[in-house]
């Protein structure tokens, strides 16, 4: 005779029961705590990881850019801006050697399609931003150059952005900051290090 239980179940029925549903969020906190994290780091590393994907979306999606192009009534947006900041990283060696810009590297720095980067560059040449000119090492070759409006333009926006970075840092002490910008390089070479081609160059 079967023992059922109080919900209706049989006692005898011995089927596998499903594993109870968690969240992503606490799956991950247990694999953490299985590759030897202490409950209080894997928290940790979960905040920090919801951080940094609320920085990297305002950056991406345009809001620090755009507030400080707005500020200085500029009149681009956040991709255009982004097209012009590569530029100027190209020819400055930000990150790379310094070489001479053409769409074929903006849209590798960009990391998107030529045909996009050849529209966005031509926006910038009507905006009197970016000028045509023929390579100094392949005549055969048309590059992109900064106009002096263009790096008057930069240079307002780095004028702008430093002005918001004192007052964010402000309130911090020295070791802090001397802190956070040592562990901050150390993250980003280990992300580096984790994902060799997330960026080239």
């Amino acid at each position: 005779m079967s023992t059922h239980l109080g919900d209706g179940r049989d006692m005898s029925d011995t089927s596998p029961r499903p594993a109870p549903v968690t969240s992503p969020h606490e799956r991950v906190r247990t694999s953490l705590q299985a590759a030897g994290f202490s409950d209080a780091a894997a928290m940790a590393l979960l905040s920090l990881d919801t951080d940094h994907f609320h920085y990297v979306r305002r950056v991406m999606k345009g809001d620090v850019p755009q507030s400080l192009m707005e500020e200085l009534g500029a009149g681009l947006e956040a991709t255009q801006f982004h097209a012009l900041s590569s530029i100027l990283r190209i020819k400055g060696g930000y990150g790379r050697a310094p070489q001479e810009a053409t769409v074929g590297l903006l849209a590798e720095e960009m990391a998107i399609d030529p045909s996009r980067a050849s529209r966005i560059a031509a926006d910038l040449v009507d905006r009197g931003l970016l000028a045509r000119a023929v390579s100094q090492e392949d005549g055969r070759r048309s590059v992109l150059v900064p106009t002096e409006a263009a790096w008057a333009l930069m240079d307002g926006f780095l004028r702008a952005k430093w002005q918001r970075t004192v007052k964010l840092f402000a309130s911090w002490s020295e070791e802090d900051i001397l802190n956070f910008a040592r562990l901050f390089g150390r993250y980003t070479e280990g992300m580096r290090e984790q994902y060799p081609g997330a960026r080239p160059g």
